[in-house]
């Protein structure tokens, strides 16, 4: 009798999961499912989009690859798909598009919803991503770090936090997405720029007596023998209006571009101006060009709605380490009343994408913040209405083949960044994007009380020893850096 009783329920429980089994209504609107994964173009190498509605009791939902092949998700809550059978459907759909049917239980009544696609993609994306993760607070060092996440998977590992010593993890970059060579920024008591090279770790003091302070906002050359930075004199201030919460801002800045063969830094009067504020360096993909951005000196904070950046450029000689005498401006943002953040190349040469507010440079801050995509080839740029929202959209970084970008944006909640990937085509075309996915994740983000900052493509696991780099940040000794001036 107990064994017919445990049947009984289990077949009951299916029933309950089935909606044919309770006349599901069909409705002509499209799910309102959270992730909005609806319409999405993804790559063949991605985590399962697992998603829920909110308020259902359970969800029936069912994919269809090109062929024909069938993944089937009943669960309460949100979907649970198989990572070994999404995988295998991804496969089959290369090129193609997945339809997704959904039926929500509700109110207990059955609806079924519009069948929608997920295009899964023929361009490669990279193997995974690092980022920081912090309170969205910055007031004091509470917990953060730097996190590796596999995009094939849910995987997420720490690569170092500051738990081990006091200080905070900051700007952190790679050459080309390439894991091996890295540099991380720690401020605080134990302040110092880490370089990952060739499997060691080393800790040094990049302020020189010719020079602002720190090296941050770093960006390294193809070659991998030079890495720019800028050196800012930053603070931060706290707004009194419920739309405006906080607001950080430079009182100097300048550029440099560290030689790693030499240990030396390199400057020149034309990018270390008295009263021009420089900042946010990018080498283009050739080596021969520095993009950055530059903003005429105002008084801060009185005038720092007023305090504008404009795109300019500068020629480099990978040969000698020099930098060209003719500063060029690319964009006059200034003039039509915004300010750029953030200039990023693709690694195939043809666009820049950059962050576009209002004023300053802190613009993950800024509602009105949006991305835009400069075409290098013809200098038409636009903004990128396709992935923007009504809210931040902000730092972003390209993959390592250009057909995918990632980025930060506050469209969730208004208060927290999250991570969102888009495609972009060779004409500059991007798809919708999607929010990076995670097991339950109505659940995770709502639990989550850090922000994603800094998102990095990475070509591969990341070989940080993070007790060799605590044993770094917490040793006395600093390697100081040379300086020189560019011929």
């Amino acid at each position: 009798m107990k064994r017919l009783t445990i049947l009984l329920l289990a077949l009951f429980a299916l029933a309950a999961c089935h909606p044919e089994a309770h006349n599901a209504v069909s409705a002509s609107a499209l799910p309102d499912i959270y992730p909005d994964y609806v319409g999405v173009t993804v790559p063949a190498t991605i985590a399962p989009l697992d998603f829920t509605i909110k308020g259902a009791q359970a969800l029936d939902v069912l994919l269809t690859a090109a062929d024909g092949t069938e993944l089937r998700s009943r669960e309460k809550g949100a979907t649970h798909f198989s990572e070994g059978k999404w995988k295998q459907l991804l496969r089959k759909s290369v090129n193609d598009s997945i339809r997704v049917s959904v039926s929500a239980l509700q109110d207990g009544k059955w609806t079924r919803y519009a069948t929608f696609s997920i295009y899964v993609s023929p361009d490669s994306i990279d193997y995974g991503l690092t980022y920081r993760l912090l309170e969205p607070g910055y007031e004091i060092y509470s917990k953060m770090g730097i996190y590796e996440r596999e995009l094939a998977s849910f995987k997420q590992q720490a690569l170092i936090e500051n738990t081990r010593f006091d200080g905070c993890v900051n700007c952190h970059a790679y050459n080309h997405t390439d894991p091996s060579a890295m540099t991380l920024h720690i401020r605080g008591s134990h302040g110092a720029t880490l370089l990952l090279k060739e499997g060691d770790i080393t800790a040094y003091e990049t302020r020189t007596d010719s020079t602002l302070g720190f090296c941050v906002y770093p960006y390294w050359h193809p070659s991998g023998k030079y890495i720019a930075f800028s050196t800012n004199n930053t603070r931060q201030g706290f707004h009194v209006q419920p739309d405006k919460i906080i607001e950080v801002f430079d009182l100097d800045s300048d550029l440099q571009v560290y030689d790693v063969e030499r240990n030396e830094l390199i400057t020149a009067p034309q990018v270390k101006q008295a009263d021009i504020w420089e900042t946010f360096p990018a080498f283009s993909p050739d080596g021969k060009t520095l993009y950055f951005t530059a903003a005429a000196k105002v008084a801060i904070p009185g005038e720092l709605p007023n305090s504008r950046y404009n795109l300019m450029k500068v020629s480099f000689d990978p040969e000698t380490g020099t930098i060209g005498k003719d500063v060029e401006l690319l964009i006059d943002a200034a003039s039509e009343g915004g300010s750029i953040c953030f200039p990023k190349p693709s690694f195939d040469g043809r666009y820049l994408m950059y962050t576009l507010c209002d004023y300053g440079t802190f613009s993950i801050w800024h509602h009105e913040s949006d991305l835009w995509l400069l075409d290098l080839q013809t200098g038409a740029r636009r903004p990128l209405n396709e992935v923007n929202s009504a809210d931040t959209d902000s730092y972003h970084n390209w993959s390592s083949n250009s057909r995918w970008f990632v980025f930060s944006s506050r469209r969730d909640d208004g208060l927290f960044t999250r991570l969102y990937i888009a495609h972009i085509d060779e004409n500059g075309v991007a798809g919708k994007p999607f929010m990076l996915p995670q097991r339950d994740p109505a659940d995770y983000y709502s639990e989550l009380f850090f922000s994603y900052n800094v998102p990095e493509f990475i070509s591969g696991p990341v070989p940080f020893n993070s007790i060799r780099a605590q044993q770094a940040i917490n040793a006395p000794g600093r390697v100081p850096f040379g300086f020189r001036w560019s011929d």
